[in-house]
């Protein structure tokens, strides 16, 4: 692995958010003032690949990165806002309702979220 990609690996693990790739073009700069765009798209999309990291895509939002992490999101219908949420593990029961083994499964919950409710 890259240097590029062992320091975007580093930042998408150690954010507490869902950063978008200029988020951490811009982030990745601060350091590496010589870096490019175009890097840090093919970087992510390599990460993603390999899954080292995950990519969430919502619809009319730009796609965030997340780390490698069993969870699940609630989106604001509204602002679009993403937080992290538990829920207990849904593979089994998906599992048993196919009959068949899954891969993965990405479950997004939408909600307005505090904030939108209060408008």
């Amino acid at each position: 692995m890259g240097r590029y990609a062992e320091l975007i690996l580093e930042l998408v693990n150690q954010s507490k958010g869902h950063l978008t790739a200029e988020q951490i073009f811009l982030e990745l700069k601060k350091t590496e003032p010589k870096v490019v765009q175009a890097t840090v798209y093919n970087n992510l999309n390599t990460l993603c690949q390999e899954g080292r990291i995950r990519k969430l895509s919502i619809e009319s939002s730009p796609d965030r990165y997340d780390k490698i992490r069993k969870h699940d999101h609630l989106v604001c219908r509204n602002c679009g806002a993403l937080s992290d949420i538990n829920f207990e593990d849904l593979t089994k029961a998906l599992e048993e309702q196919l009959g068949e083994g899954i891969l993965s499964y990405d479950l997004k919950v939408f909600y307005l979220c505090p904030r939108c409710r209060e408008i």
